[in-house]
């Protein structure tokens, strides 16, 4: 017998006999059928053999590195909660970011899960498949993690009650709910770059760090404890989206045209989806580690500068929309701010006018555009408010067909016009917020026809309880579609000055710093 010991195995060596070791070509079933999903975009893959694994995690070591992840971050969460931590934030405002965060973000991160889940069985070679299961059961644990880290807030203040409900409802949340619709509707390679590329690489560097550094600037150890155990994985998912990318382009000269196209239509969806995040950023925290601008220009503009750059070599170019999304930097925000300032009454958070010096801080950090067109307006609406003429805007907004965003954004180059494109197809006439979001619709209207619409669902009955009578004396259109959210009207929605959650804080805090 020969008792020669065998070389150990690199790690390398090791994680591949481990996966692509337990793959196997099909006898009784041609591949096609078994993996029917992986050509139809055109995609043309000749050697899985050359796909370089990003992740490189055996399951055993898996479980081990977030097993440990997960005790340090319910510890802090454990801490938080016991010392009373939601009264250690700096001003009740901030709840209304977690609100925000609560029903746009965390169902996003199941929505992944199920994703990667899904096409983790389409690619026909093992290693794409084994890194789609890994990052799917990372996107779990962070809905998961968010949702107990929140979970505690909803304890004492309104508005995170109902946050699945109202993400399948209510009318802003189609943003980013058709974000992922859109991309796990579409095939796998598509789908790895809307979520690996543009989703993990766009989005989630300028939300997890400079928002989720606001947290602990706030106060709130909780939020920023996920948020920081998130983003030790979202280094890995990005690598993935990237890998993706990288193997699609050196794989045939074919695959070219179709990744810029993907590569394009996805930073624009993604820069879309962001405004939540810019509005977040500038106007939800009391107190600010950045401007949204200041984010953008570090982890967009030098940060996906260097990454389009390093694609360059395949022949890739920087998105056709990053000019415009450059310039919108400076009006985000403040666009988003004013417009769901004026729809407070329809949204599950409290909205408000900024202080003096905050105004200054955004005067400060916006010195080509706060002055000139924003600041004006949130003065005379404060003086408004306070002279007891708050306004609501009690219409419905046009939808963009494709982000479904509300016409808000303006013109490229004229911050007093609104930007208005339009399609017609198959006989029906179809609006955009954009050019890039009428190529988009151009490209594949078949698509989007079908999107589910917010307003258009209002005005054609569907989003009223079954028991809602139309035809009833004193019917209330926006009250029964309030109920059809589960918003508890006057506690989740209108005005925060005056509202029961600022109430409540001042009682709480001063509770906290008194004998009586």
């Amino acid at each position: 017998m020969d008792m020669k010991a065998n070389k150990k195995l690199g790690l390398k060596e090791r994680y591949a006999a481990m996966t692509r070791g337990l793959d196997w070509e099909t006898s009784y079933q041609p591949m096609d059928e078994v993996y029917p999903y992986d050509k139809f975009e055109g995609i043309k893959i000749h050697d899985w053999d050359k796909w370089e694994d990003p992740f490189r995690l055996t399951m055993d070591a898996y479980w081990k590195y977030q097993a440990e992840k997960e005790r340090k971050l319910y510890a802090i969460l454990d801490a938080f909660n016991q010392n009373n931590g939601h009264l250690g934030v700096t001003d009740a405002r901030y709840i209304n970011a977690l609100k925000l965060f609560m029903t746009g973000v965390s169902p996003l991160e199941y929505m992944a899960h199920r994703g990667f889940a899904h096409v983790g069985r389409q690619f026909r070679g093992a290693g794409a498949r084994v890194a789609c299961q890994m990052q799917s059961l990372d996107e779990i644990r962070h809905a998961q993690t968010q949702i107990h880290s929140l979970s505690n807030y909803n304890k004492y203040y309104n508005g995170l009650h109902d946050w699945r409900h109202m993400h399948d409802r209510v009318w802003y949340l189609s943003v980013p709910k058709s974000f992922f619709e859109d991309a796990y509707t579409a095939g796998p390679f598509e789908f790895m770059v809307a979520i690996g590329f543009s989703f993990e690489y766009v989005l989630t560097n300028l939300l997890f760090v400079p928002f989720v550094s606001g947290a602990a600037y706030n106060g709130d150890m909780g939020a920023m404890a996920f948020g920081f155990s998130a983003q030790s994985d979202e280094a890995r998912h990005m690598t993935l989206g990237l890998e993706m990318i990288k193997f699609m382009l050196e794989q045939d000269p074919d695959n070219l045209p179709i990744v810029q196209r993907w590569i394009d239509k996805w930073t624009w969806r993604g820069v879309r989806m962001l405004t939540l995040v810019a509005m977040m950023m500038d106007y939800t925290l009391p107190k600010r580690v950045m401007s949204w601008k200041e984010a953008w220009e570090v982890y967009f503009e030098e940060a996906g500068g260097a990454l389009f750059k390093d694609l360059a070599r395949y022949g890739i170019t920087v998105p056709k929309c990053v000019e415009q999304a450059n310039a919108d930097k400076d009006h985000l925000s403040h666009q988003a701010w004013a417009t769901f300032y004026q729809y407070g009454a329809a949204a599950d958070f409290h909205t408000w006018m900024p202080e003096p010096d905050e105004l200054d801080w955004l005067s400060q950090k916006y010195p080509d555009t706060f002055d000139k067109y924003y600041r004006p307006r949130f003065e005379y609406w404060a003086k408004e408010a306070k002279e007891g003429r708050r306004f609501y805007n009690k219409s419905l907004p046009m939808l963009c067909q494709c982000c479904q965003i509300p016409m808000l954004f303006t013109e490229p180059g004229d911050p007093t016009k609104i930007c208005y494109r339009e399609s017609d197809f198959q006989g029906e006439k179809y609006h955009f917020c954009s050019d890039h979001c009428k190529d988009i619709f151009d490209h594949e209207p078949e698509k989007y026809v079908h999107a589910w619409m917010p307003v258009h669902q209002i005005y054609q009955g569907n989003c009223f309880e079954p028991d809602a009578d139309p035809t009833k004396e004193g019917f209330d259109p926006l009250g029964e579609v309030l109920r059809y959210y589960h918003l508890n009207v006057g506690r989740d929605n209108f005005d925060f000055e005056g509202s029961e959650d600022q109430k409540n804080f001042a009682a709480w805090r001063k509770q906290t710093t008194t004998n009586t």
